[in-house]
Order: structure tokens, then sequence, then C-alpha cells
């Protein structure tokens, strides 16, 4: 049976012919009526149709259940780490090409036990890290103690740096009495001096007022490093997006989300170009001191003006602790930048983390794409392969070290 249109579902048989005029009445208007007639007919079972579709679809709709998102999709940006689904050649690294000086340690040194010591030596061995510098080395006896308990069964391993209690500035002698005590430092053993970030920060001098890291009455000190021919590592500022409003537009809001502490309010801190700043002065008032910058002096994001400062300070070096993830997002500049500066950067990676390591010589020696960082909120980003040269790598891993920092075995090193 020949299917119709439901438009059409009227059952009135359909005239085969012409129909023939009535009387009186033309033979046009008669068929302009019967057509009048088709329509009206076919638009009232439309209608009819229209609203028995409503009806279907107004019932269906009450029925089904109301749509909401997902559960999975109900995160914050706190929660969400998205798996990497590009596929491409890796080259993971567990261990470095060549030994290498970790010039930005931390241990405890009088409290490790014997097979604390045994354990992380051979954690070293696997990475080829002939040299850690424990930059948490104290002073007086408590240095001479640490360094004797990690060193007896290790010798030539770690080399500690002297640390100074900036608690007294402000009273006659300081100075001098700080020479004094880092000389001594060094008699025991210590092979450097490490300043922490409280200088420029919290520390205060004896009137409860904030010790700038230039400050003249530390000059004793900086210059008896120089004397001993000591390198001073120091730790000035933070990364400056913890002085940045903590809003939508700060690339470490994750952090600053995940570890509130780190937020540098304006009230409490003086502003962060001030505090890089005296660091800088530091180094020019002090030009026949070694000084290393920890953490790429915090300008890894902004390394043509790194370079510039490298250029006009020759006593001006950088360690790499916790910023590879600066070079690793900008590999082709980056790459460029420590080939033209490799003779002023220090291998370092400071906390201690053995796996953390292999991020550092993958984005060094491979030109891997698009791999994880080993912190989520120090950076959200991926990490890029530098490929840097063999001769760069040797100048970052140990050349550079054994040149600033004595009392390092060479014999631990090619060549």
């Amino acid at each position: 049976m020949e299917e119709t249109s439901p438009m059409f579902s009227d059952t009135a048989p359909r005239p085969r012919h012409r129909p023939r005029s009535h009387a009186g009445a033309p033979a046009g208007a008669a068929a302009l009526l019967a057509v009048t007639a088709r329509h009206a007919a076919a638009d009232l079972t439309a209608a009819r149709f229209a609203v028995t579709a409503l009806l279907a679809a107004t019932s269906l709709a009450l029925a089904a259940p109301v749509s909401t998102p997902l559960a999975a999709q109900d995160i914050t940006i706190v929660d969400y780490e998205p798996r990497n689904t590009l596929v491409v050649p890796e080259n993971p690294l567990t261990r470095a090409r060549f030994p290498f000086v970790d010039i930005h340690g931390h241990q405890r040194g009088r409290g490790m036990s014997a097979a604390d010591v045994d354990r992380l030596v051979t954690e070293m061995d696997e990475l080829n890290m002939a040299v850690m510098v424990n930059l948490s080395g104290g002073s007086g006896f408590s240095l001479a103690e640490g360094l004797e308990n990690m060193t007896a069964r290790h010798p030539s391993r770690f080399v500690f740096f002297a640390n100074t209690n900036f608690f007294g500035v402000g009273e006659p002698g300081w100075g001098e009495e700080a020479a004094a005590q880092l000389e001594e430092d060094v008699r025991n053993g210590a092979s450097g001096l490490k300043i922490f970030k409280g200088l420029g920060m919290a520390d205060r001098d004896t009137d409860g007022n904030r010790i700038p890291v230039d400050d003249p009455r530390l000059a004793p000190l900086w210059d008896k490093a120089g004397e001993l021919g000591i390198p001073v590592l120091i730790h000035s500022a933070d990364p400056a997006e913890f002085w940045q409003p903590h809003d939508r537009f700060n690339e470490r809001w994750l952090e600053l989300r995940l570890r509130p502490r780190r937020i540098r309010p304006p009230d409490q801190f003086p502003p962060f170009e001030q505090i890089i700043g005296e660091q800088h002065n530091l180094f020019r008032n002090h030009p026949n001191t070694n000084f290393i910058a920890a953490h790429l002096g915090w300008l890894g994001h902004d390394l043509e003006r790194l370079g510039d400062l490298l250029d006009e300070i020759p006593n001006m070096h950088v360690g790499l602790g916790a910023v590879v993830y600066e070079l690793g997002r900008q590999p082709r500049f980056a790459r460029q930048w420590l080939i033209e500066y490799g003779d002023r950067v220090l291998m370092g990676k400071d906390s201690y983390n053995q796996e953390e390591f292999h991020t550092y010589f993958r984005v060094f020696e491979t030109e891997d794409d698009y791999f994880d960082y080993y912190r989520r909120y120090h950076a959200f980003w991926q990490m890029y392969g530098l490929g840097l040269p063999d001769d760069v790598l040797r100048k970052i891993y140990y050349e550079n070290a054994l040149k600033i920092v004595p009392g390092i075995d060479r014999s631990l090193f090619p060549g």
C-alpha cells in the first residue's frame, strides 16, 4: 500500500477528474472552493500532529532526570592533574653523564647515623654525584662534629659550608667577631659560608631594625671570606611572585594556595626588588670575594637581565637549586644562555631527594619534549630538554665548583 504523508492522512477519496461546474457558478470558482476545503482539512490534521508531538516530548522531559555535572568534573585547579597524552620519544635519565658537585645540599650532619650516611653515599654513587656540599654546616663545635660524622667513613664525599647567626648586629665589634668565628670554622674544615634568606627579610639588629643584605656593619665577614679564599653562597628574597597579588594572574597561585605562609605581604616584608638590589650591591662592594647567588638569584624567568648582571659583576656566580623549572620551559634561549654563561653556573638541587635529580639530568642532557617537572606546585607547566654540549655540562657539573670551592678532591673528576 502506498504510504501518505501524515499531513495528508485524511481518508476522503481524492477526485480523479476535473470537477464539473455547478449550475449558476463559474467552473473556476468551484475549483477554488474545492482546493480551499482540502487545505483546511490538511491544516487541521497538521495541527493535531504537532500538539501530539509536543505532549509526547513534554512527558519525556518530565520523566528524565535533571542533567548535572559528573562528580569527576566537580574539582578545582588544586585537584586538577591532567595526564599527558603526547606520544614522543622519551629518554629519562637516572645518572648524570659526568660526575658532579651538588653545590646546594642540606643534611643534618651531627644527627646522621653511620647507616644514614652509608645509604646517602650509595644513592650519590647511583646519581654519579661525586661531592655534596652541605650548606647546613653550622658553626663552631657543631660544624666540626657534623663534618667528622659524615666524612669519617667517606672522606672527600662531603664538603661543609659554615653558617653565621646575625643576632647581635649593632653591638660594637660584631663584624670582627663574626669574621674571627668564620676563620676558626675554616680551620675546622669549612670550605665556604652559607647565608640564609633571613638576612634582608627577617633578621633584626639590636635596635629592632631590619638588617639590609648590604649593611656595612657586616663588611668584615665578607672581606674575611675573600681573604680566606672561600665562596659565600647566599639566598636573598624568594620568587618575585610571592610579593605579587595572590590572584588569578599570579603564575605561582597554586603554590601560594598550598603554601600560604610563602605570601609576602607588603606590610611585613620589603619589596622584592629592594632585597635583590641589596644583594647585588653586596657583590659590587666586595669584588675580592666570590659570591654564589642561590636559585639563579630568582632571575631564571629573566635570563637576559641575569646575564647583564653577570657581565657587570665578575665575582658573581649562580646556583641552580630548585629552579630548573625556569630553564626547562625556555629550552632554546636557556640553552643559548648556558652556553654563553656556563662558566658562572653551578649544579645544585636544594633539599635532597634522589629521584628529583633525574629531572635535572633530563633537562640538561636530552632534547626530550614536554615531560613532567617533579613538583607540580612549583611549576604547573612541562619541561623540555636543552641538549647541552659536553663542555658546558662539565663546567656546570664540576669544573666551576673546582675553581671556587677549596677542599674538593679533584681526583674524583675527569682530567
